[in-house]
């Protein structure tokens, strides 16, 4: 029901704006992005008519034909899943974002394949921050020079840092992989990059990520309910 959609999304604010304060942050440099795979268009509207206007999707077959029947809204598109050379155009043609970039030749076809016409792609590195071998991302000690090389790619804007940590529901433990996320983009920082963005935190753990210095949070279940499908 769209009633209990915008509850939510008004409780997830709120969420983040008690820990901004709890933690010393400003409400304002933590955004909040929508991840919307499976959901419908319907979903999506009623999201963006609560004010929502960056949505994260994980499936391109599915995502594409959402973005182009919602092209006279103001939105922002996050490509969040894992990337595959066969899908990279599609993504540099309709998305604003990619925050999963964790290989250079994925950079590479990036930034061959973005339209000239359109601003620079702006892209987060995915590091496998809890060195988890299901998942994907860079690990922390090829970073550098994996950063170095994007930065240097002109269709692309690097912007900063995106993790996905293993799940757990103590506070305190929440906070060590979002820690060293913020330590590597900090060094990024001090060598000369121009990173602005620390992507992490989801529903279950968005507070302890905010406490670390996310400024991208990533919600799903808490906005939309349980998900769908996929």
């Amino acid at each position: 029901m769209i009633s209990d959609a915008l509850t939510r999304i008004k409780k997830v604010r709120k969420r983040i704006a008690e820990a901004a304060r709890q933690f010393a942050r400003s409400p304002g440099s933590i955004r909040l992005l929508a991840v919307s795979k499976t959901r419908p268009v319907e979903d999506i509207v009623t999201a963006f008519n609560s004010g929502q206007t960056c949505f994260g999707e994980n499936y391109l077959q599915e995502a594409v034909p959402k973005i182009d029947a919602l092209r006279d809204y103001p939105l922002e598109w996050h490509f969040i899943g894992p990337l595959q050379s066969n899908k990279t155009r599609l993504i540099a043609e309709n998305f604003d974002w990619v925050q999963s970039l964790d290989k250079l030749k994925h950079a590479q076809r990036l930034n061959a394949q973005r339209p000239e016409n359109f601003p620079p792609l702006n892209v987060c590195i995915q590091v496998n921050i809890s060195e988890e071998t299901q998942k994907s991302g860079v690990h922390l000690t090829d970073l550098p020079t994996l950063a170095q090389a994007i930065a240097e790619l002109p269709r692309l804007r690097l912007r900063g840092l995106m993790a996905l940590p293993t799940l757990c529901q103590d506070f305190e433990q929440q906070r060590i992989p979002f820690r060293a996320l913020r330590i590597a983009y900090l060094k990024l920082q001090e060598s000369g990059l121009a990173l602005d963005t620390l992507s992490m935190g989801m529903t279950g753990d968005m507070v302890a990520a905010i406490a670390e210095g996310a400024t991208f949070v990533r919600i799903g279940t808490g906005i939309f309910g349980e998900r769908v499908g996929k």
